[in-house]
């Protein structure tokens, strides 16, 4: 993705939203495409996982996170001042809760298992916040209507490589590579122009053939050469 952004800076064609999938729903790319290009980038990021994905558990966002105090405060009010001094290259903080907390909690199986106490990891506070933002986003209705117009990029997408075959190149070298893709883009854009009936004009379409007359009459697909790859 920091490669897409540098060429599209290169071409001047940086987007103010980028619209992505759930493959590049970085909450580190996020950052980085807002700080250096100042791109919102909108995608969904995946729910945090609770300790074992069998049962229901507490997951990170039960946890109170006070990063000025440097404590965490997990769902029955026990407090954590175990925050350790970690360098400047790591990514997460890792706390850990006292054993006389954990032990003797009557919801301890809901929380974590085994002998050790519950830890909580969670990324530095920029990003950990920026990471909060982006899930409560997600569950507004104005987020959900923004991200649709990422089902027509998809599907867009869809048509050319499994109606037009995109995925298999007819030349090679790159350059006519992409002079094939530029003309089967002018050819789904003409498809799609074709398909609406023009209402200010007298132009009607013309008529079907007789062989085509004789394939509808029988219930059989009428044939077109580019989406069979041949």
């Amino acid at each position: 993705m920091p490669g897409i952004h540098a060429r599209l800076k290169r071409r001047r064609l940086l987007p103010a939203t980028h619209l992505v999938d759930s493959g590049y729903t970085s909450v580190a790319l996020f950052d980085t495409a807002a700080r250096t290009h100042r791109i919102r980038m909108v995608g969904p990021l995946p729910p945090s996982p609770a300790w074992r994905s069998q049962e229901p558990g507490f997951t990170r966002e039960d946890f109170t996170i006070d990063f000025d105090r440097r404590t965490v405060t997990c769902p029955k009010g026990k407090i954590s001042g175990n925050w350790p001094e970690l360098p400047a290259v790591a990514s997460y903080t890792v706390v850990r809760f006292n054993p006389a907390h954990c032990n003797p909690c009557p919801v301890r199986a809901t929380c974590t298992s085994g002998k050790a106490p519950r830890t909580v990891n969670f990324l530095p506070r920029r990003l950990h916040e920026l990471q909060t933002r982006n899930r409560a986003s997600q569950q507004d209705s104005t987020w959900r209507q923004l991200y649709a117009s990422r089902f027509g990029v998809e599907g867009t997408m869809n048509e050319l490589v499994n109606d037009h075959q995109m995925r298999r190149c007819r030349y090679r070298d790159t350059a006519k590579a992409h002079v094939q893709h530029v003309l089967t883009a002018i050819a789904v854009n003409i498809e799609r122009l074709s398909a609406h009936e023009p209402t200010d004009t007298t132009y009607r379409p013309r008529p079907p053939t007789a062989f085509q007359q004789y394939l509808d009459a029988h219930g059989l697909p009428r044939p077109r050469w580019w989406r069979q790859g041949q």
